[in-house]
């Protein structure tokens, strides 16, 4: 069984070539590369990329710290703002943040590459098994963080440095929400989702609960009984559909899904795929599973996308990664109706577009683009209950700028919120000043202790 073989199948490619295929995108950079990259870095007062950052990582500090050979300094400044700083390192659209702003670009058109720096030096400091925080003396305060994913993480370990005792309420069976789940596999390689929680969890003090889900198993009005303070950190479990003909065809699937699917396999051959794979969507969850797919052996895979190339939610330098490997992008294509061959997808109808007094309009043009699996990758939407009357506004959960809701005692920050905008550093920010916010409420005094380097 091979890739040219047609229909959905396991085992297209050797065991060699899923290795080479799912190998780190960008492999860690090595002493001497770390030092040559920090060496291109002007170290600004007043530094765009500091800015540019959500976590405001001090970003020219950690940089001189790597140029004078203290990886682990380092990454003690990186881990103040930001402690899941690993992965963001990994998984960062830094082409659009902190590298879009540095001012190198002004000078060479090449910016210092912030992302890969900021790996080399977390990286060390978690190899090393270094912990830069001891906790507070215990305060008594308990608090429920709803939702392992990043937002959650970064709330519960800020709270449990400060002191207070913090339990973690997630639905799924492993910790880590977006980054363990909804993550190409080749950008964090090595199970490294995992080895960021433990060491994250590391500090004490936190309790996971597993296989918990708010609306089925409790209700916020429970844990605001039982605990102090609540955090939400929920992610987004809606899939938006496509409402056409066909979408319930063997061979339509959800692309976070499969996303989720490959990120949990042992075996790469183990994941099916279509011999010719057409992906929905303009964003990041369109291009990765549009890669992957690639990567797990399809033939031809073609992103189709309703608006233009200015349009699409994914970064130029991801429409080009998707590129290189062979992915096709279409734009100004609409889905029309999927076709049908026996119950299973035979190809998708597409209708081209074009905007008309700013309106997305069909032009009544068609087209057939043979396929044997669509990915339906349109964006999630926000779906929760046992939220009781807490205030929602255009489908997520209303914050003020510390992460309050409309309830007293109930923080809230990430996807879930108004105005999140489904990024790892983002969730962490808002996680991290929601748990500051939750500590100034309960009256705390207690300030972190530092481990000496």
């Amino acid at each position: 069984m091979g890739r040219l073989e047609t229909g959905i199948h396991k085992g297209r490619l050797t065991p060699a070539e899923y290795d080479a295929n799912f190998s780190d995108l960008h492999p860690r950079l090595n002493d001497h590369e770390a030092l040559v990259a920090s060496d291109r870095c002007y170290f600004c007062y007043d530094a765009p990329c500091m800015t540019a950052c959500p976590t405001s990582i001090d970003i020219p500090m950690f940089i001189r710290q790597i140029s004078t050979g203290n990886p682990i300094g380092s990454a003690k400044t990186i881990f103040d703002q930001n402690i899941l700083g690993g992965m963001c390192a990994r998984v960062c659209p830094t082409e659009q943040l902190c590298e879009q702003a540095c001012v190198r670009n002004t000078a060479e058109e090449r910016p210092v590459e912030i992302g890969r720096l900021q790996r080399y030096a977390t990286d060390a400091a978690m190899d090393a098994n270094k912990q830069f925080y001891a906790r507070a003396a215990s305060t008594g305060k308990k608090i429920a963080v709803v939702g392992a994913g990043p937002a959650g993480l970064a709330c519960a370990h800020r709270l449990a440095v400060k002191g207070h005792d913090v339990t973690i309420f997630d639905a799924r069976e492993k910790a880590g929400g977006l980054n363990e789940y909804g993550i190409a596999t080749y950008k964090t390689v090595d199970d490294f989702a995992q080895k960021e929680v433990d060491y994250v969890l590391s500090i004490g003090g936190i309790d996971v609960k597993h296989g918990q889900a708010l609306g089925r198993d409790f209700s916020l009005a429970d844990l605001s009984s039982q605990y102090d303070a609540v955090f939400l950190g929920l992610g987004l479990a809606g899939v938006n559909a496509l409402h056409i003909e066909g979408e319930d065809l063997d061979g339509v699937a959800d692309a976070v899904a499969y996303i989720a699917d490959l990120r949990q396999a042992k075996d790469k051959s183990d994941i099916a795929v279509g011999r010719r794979v057409v992906v929905l969507g303009g964003g990041m969850t369109a291009i990765d599973a549009a890669v992957q797919a690639k990567l797990l052996g399809a033939e031809e895979v073609t992103i189709c996308y309703r608006r233009g190339k200015e349009h699409m939610n994914a970064s130029d330098y991801e429409q080009d990664l998707a590129a290189s490997k062979g992915v096709i992008i279409r734009h100004w294509l609409a889905p029309k109706r999927i076709l049908d061959k026996n119950g299973k997808v035979a190809g998708i109808e597409v209708e081209y577009t074009e905007l008309r007094d700013g309106k997305l309009t069909g032009t009544g043009d068609t087209g057939v683009i043979a396929a044997d699996q669509v990915f339906k990758a349109i964006g999630q939407t926000f779906e929760a209950s046992g939220l009781g009357a807490l205030r929602m506004e255009s489908g997520r959960i209303a914050i003020d700028g510390d992460g309050r809701t409309s309830l007293g005692g109930v923080w809230a920050g990430g996807d879930c919120v108004l105005g999140g905008d489904d990024l790892t550093v983002s969730a962490v920010a808002q996680g991290r000043d929601a748990a500051e916010s939750i500590n100034r409420a309960l009256g705390s005094a207690a300030q972190p202790t530092v481990a000496v380097a």
